[in-house]
């Protein structure tokens, strides 16, 4: 919070002063609250995946074996590791941490990993089972999942790619709204495992009643939001 009570913003001066102007304003509607996070949220998506991307390739290996070796130990330490487990894990894209290697390491502990897929746009995502034996196939925007004979699971554990993350343990995603309406439609919901870079956290997401805060958020600085 700075001086004057209010939340530090990231984005330029002049998307800020809009933002506040919306959300502190006591004649803005709901709606126009908003209207001015949601493009607020646009433009930090854009500012944090393009400063992810321009992150060198030996920078980007070095944050995923750090992050992977906190998150291990996460595993280990407050969920009793990786044996016997679903977990859900994801494609990487647009710059994210590489994480293929690692669920190869969780199938070799004993976890069985599964990966999401968008089946029905719009709709919650289903989780098919992955192997590196897979014969992938294209999905959403391009994505390589698993076919559709693949068996469907719920995970226990699911990790969460994020764009940006705050302190509250709120996650900045892609817009799509995929993973927040994927976890209000399961019962028992899984452990959410937010993963992303320690560059990324943001003062907050300003979260909204679909906003569905994580069980933690692991960055290759460590545990950032503790389990809840």
């Amino acid at each position: 919070m700075t001086g004057e009570g209010r939340t530090e913003l990231s984005s330029s001066p002049c998307m800020a002063e809009e933002v506040e102007k919306g959300l502190f304003d006591p004649l803005a509607s709901q709606e126009d609250e908003w209207r001015a996070i949601a493009r607020w949220r646009k433009l930090e998506r854009e500012r944090l995946r393009g400063e992810r991307m321009l992150l060198r390739q030996d920078k980007r290996a070095t944050i995923a074996e750090a992050l992977l070796a906190e998150l291990d130990a996460y595993l280990e330490s407050r969920l009793g590791g990786p044996a016997g487990r679903i977990i859900s894990g994801y494609w990487p894209i647009k710059g994210e941490p590489d994480l293929r290697p690692w669920l190869i390491s969780l199938i070799e502990r004993g976890a069985i990993v599964a990966l999401p897929v968008v089946v029905v746009p719009s709709a919650p995502l289903v989780f098919r089972r992955w192997t590196p034996e897979t014969k992938m196939e294209r999905g959403n925007w391009n994505i390589p999942v698993p076919p559709a004979e693949a068996a469907v699971l719920v995970p226990d554990i699911a990790l969460a790619p994020l764009v940006g993350w705050d302190s509250r343990g709120y996650r900045l995603g892609y817009g799509g709204g995929y993973f927040d309406r994927t976890l209000a439609s399961l019962s028992p919901c899984p452990h959410v495992i937010g993963i992303g870079l320690q560059s990324a956290h943001i003062g907050t997401i300003y979260p909204q009643p679909h906003d569905i805060r994580l069980s933690a958020i692991v960055t290759e600085a460590g545990v950032q939001v503790e389990p809840r």
